[in-house]
């Protein structure tokens, strides 16, 4: 493992309705404030029309830009930063300049997409989302090596370098967010880590987990120094009938997932809450968190705080006492 140290990071707990970059520049100031690792950012595009409901986060470097200029230690992270309906060369400088925003902090998790309406709107074939995801990848990180960017031989002068170049290097870490066998296979054949979808039952995070490491080694990989990030919902709370409340709330959610349209999330999709989601008063969450790490090899928690069935104060309440941990 990278290091021995648990390294806890969460996503926003209050949703951005009014598209309010106040609201989660503040929320990361809080994270920062007590002393959590990082501060994770979906991509999320569209709004489906209909009034109320969360904002998505279309473009969450940008969103991390405004968060740099706040925060001092916390890492900026992306849970899927999507690579298909990018140029690799914008998403290599886009990152590299936030990385010097922020000096260093950034964590890119990439992804693929998976919406049919996404890709109509980008214009991108979608059966050809790994070619392109696997192809922007090379692309970027070749970038960030300081390779040039075009081989034009009949280009006079100097070669066309990337500038800037991360803080990080070679680059900030990348992981691969990975949802069903081929994506799993990818991310093990690039050598990368695996970061899984928070809807998949403790069960198939072991079969995972244990594939990917086996991938790795198909390949040549050395699985020691990867990061091992699991994200999970996540809710403390020392007031047992708000747990109840949170608990009920949550298998509504889990019941909702076994009806989705999706056929790959009614697959994944858990039976019971405790399948996908750690609650309960802070010693129970501990234990848990803790048979978790012992069972995957966890070394980054990425904990979903936003849960159903809590207030805005329970859910700070809950914040404070996973920051306790």
């Amino acid at each position: 493992m990278p290091d021995e140290t648990l390294q806890i990071g969460i996503t926003p707990w209050e949703t951005l309705g009014a598209q309010d970059a106040e609201t989660l520049c503040a929320q990361a100031q809080r994270a920062e404030s007590l002393g959590f690792h990082s501060f994770w950012l979906p991509e999320g595009h569209f709004s489906s029309g209909g009034a109320g409901g969360a904002a998505p986060i279309p473009q969450p470097l940008l969103w991390h830009a405004a968060i740099a200029a706040r925060t001092k230690t916390l890492r900026l992270g992306t849970t899927s930063y999507l690579l298909p309906i990018r140029n690799p060369i914008s998403v290599a400088e886009e990152v590299a300049v936030l990385d010097r925003l922020s000096n260093g902090r950034v964590i890119l998790g990439v992804g693929r997409g998976f919406r049919r309406d996404l890709f109509s709107a980008f214009s991108v074939d979608r059966s050809t989302k790994r070619d392109l995801f696997e192809a922007a990848l090379a692309v970027m990180r070749d970038a960030w090596a300081g390779e040039p960017l075009t081989d034009d031989g009949d280009t006079p002068g100097a070669p066309s370098l990337l500038a800037p170049l991360p803080v990080q290097r070679p680059h900030p870490p990348i992981w691969v967010a990975a949802f069903g066998p081929k994506a799993l296979e990818q991310a093990g054949r690039l050598g990368l880590p695996y970061l899984a979808s928070p809807i998949e039952t403790e069960e198939m995070l072991v079969a995972n987990y244990a594939k990917h490491r086996e991938i790795l080694a198909e390949h040549g990989h050395d699985a020691t120094p990867l990061a091992v990030p699991i994200m999970r919902t996540v809710f403390a709370h020392r007031d047992a009938s708000v747990v109840a409340r949170v608990r009920d709330a949550l298998q509504r959610q889990a019941m909702a997932l076994a009806k989705a349209p999706s056929a790959a999330i009614r697959r994944a999709g858990a039976a019971d809450a405790e399948d996908f989601a750690i609650f309960g008063e802070p010693a129970r969450v501990a234990d848990e968190l803790a048979r978790t790490r012992e069972k995957l090899g966890m070394t980054h928690l990425l904990a979903r705080t936003q849960v159903p069935g809590a207030d805005g104060d329970e859910l700070l309440t809950a914040l404070d006492a996973l920051a306790e941990l």
